[in-house]
């Protein structure tokens, strides 16, 4: 590997794959094909961001996981790597940030991984995703009461497993985590500002470790999803995975008031289609719908189940759960104009789909969470890009106007 410098950002480059990987936006908002009627969900847009991405000037990272490469890629690197994305928002600029996933798979090999918030634009007409900057979660004040990773306080892998972001009023973040599972107050600047919130009555294996509790939830099952009330009063935090006792393929979606720092003690139920299947994200279309992801385990040949549904808490025909209707199959959306090469059907066949995002009232956006460098759900033996797609919807979400507003 080696570093070239664009624009005064240092770049690393993989001989025989390119030039590549991290430069400033030149072009202003992403642009993106919204006025166009639609019979099925639609792509209108796709951009990629290399695998071998890197934050310049960073840190080393990857030595827990070894040396003998993984789908053509070899660790340790010299810098932290871009990657991941388990979490997205809009900015007023037309820029996007994203939460990077936790590490490298697990809590043990992690350590080394800087919990990050990154900023990024998708350039539909170039198929790129250009990298501006970002954020790293810090605890200078000392929030977190057990030991971190780091003794200058600045959050790892190995210390949480952050999987899903909404905004706060004053411009910081909620962030759901996996290893609690807890919610995470930032500021601005990623610093934390209170105690790690705990699920009460939900403990994932790694706190139970720490603490001598018994854990009802499964590893990595914890916060996937974070969606925010219009009104910006309530937090809604689906759990990935079912809790001990709980009916086989049901998800709590539990309600934290915002004002009191605490949870109200209502719980929706989400259902999945089969108990095998997991959610990779969740949000807010109005004050009873939301967006839900959910997905199986299978990447490539083998993906089979990769959906958007709109779940509505309203639960009009009383079976006890959230009713869901399909939304766009992301195996099979509409291609007509064989955007980026990809034939008249488009697929997205990830191992983990953890992000969606209204982008209008007809057009959402979606991106993969790409476990660097361990999925290759687009090309056998090859890791994956973080890709962003735009997917035209064919008949209007009628979202509440603060969520549409909402940055």
């Amino acid at each position: 590997m080696g570093k070239i410098t664009i624009n005064g950002y240092a770049v690393r480059a993989v001989a025989g794959a390119g030039v590549l990987a991290l430069t400033l936006a030149l072009a202003g908002a992403p642009t993106q094909a919204h006025g166009d009627r639609v019979k099925a969900p639609t792509l209108t847009g796709w951009a990629s961001l290399p695998a071998l991405t890197f934050v310049p000037g960073s840190e080393p990272s990857g030595a827990a996981l070894g040396t003998a490469p993984v789908n053509g890629i070899a660790a340790p690197w010299a810098d932290q790597p871009v990657q991941g994305f388990s979490g997205v928002l809009r900015n007023a600029d037309g820029t996007f940030d994203v939460l990077s996933d936790n590490g490298f798979g697990t809590q043990a090999n992690s350590a080394d991984f800087l919990l990050r918030i990154q900023r990024i634009a998708p350039v539909f007409g170039t198929h790129r995703v250009d990298v501006l900057g970002g954020i790293n979660l810090t605890d200078p004040d000392r929030h977190v009461a057990w030991d971190l990773a780091r003794d200058d306080r600045v959050l790892t892998g190995a210390d949480f497993d952050v999987e899903s972001i909404t905004r706060d009023a004053d411009g910081g973040y909620w962030i759901g985590e996996e290893f609690g599972p807890y919610l995470l107050h930032v500021d601005r600047t990623g610093k934390l500002l209170s105690a790690p919130v705990p699920l009460p009555g939900v403990v994932a294996p790694e706190t139970a470790a720490r603490t001598g509790a018994t854990a009802n939830l499964g590893s990595s099952k914890g916060f996937e999803g974070l969606a925010k009330s219009p009104d910006g009063r309530y937090l809604y935090s689906l759990l990935e995975g079912t809790v001990t006792g709980d009916p086989a393929a049901t998800l709590r979606f539990n309600e934290f008031d915002v004002r009191a720092g605490a949870y109200t003690g209502k719980r929706l139920t989400y259902r999945l289609d089969a108990a095998n299947l997991a959610i990779g994200d969740a949000i807010s279309v109005d004050a009873n719908r939301f967006l839900v992801i959910e997905r199986d385990g299978g990447q490539g040949a083998t993906a089979v189940v990769k959906k958007i549904y709109l779940a509505d808490k309203r639960d009009r025909d009383r079976d006890g759960v959230m009713d869901k209707t399909l939304l766009v199959d992301l195996m099979n959306v509409a291609n007509p104009k064989r955007i980026a090469g990809f034939g008249t059907t488009f697929t997205f066949p990830f191992q983990t789909i953890e992000d969606v995002i209204i982008l209008d009232d007809q057009t959402i956006g979606v991106l993969n969470d790409n476990n660097f460098p361990g999925s290759a759900g687009r090309a056998a033996g090859v890791a994956d890009n973080n890709e962003f797609i735009t997917v035209r919807l064919p008949r209007a979400l009628d979202a509440d106007k603060r969520v549409l507003a909402q940055r």
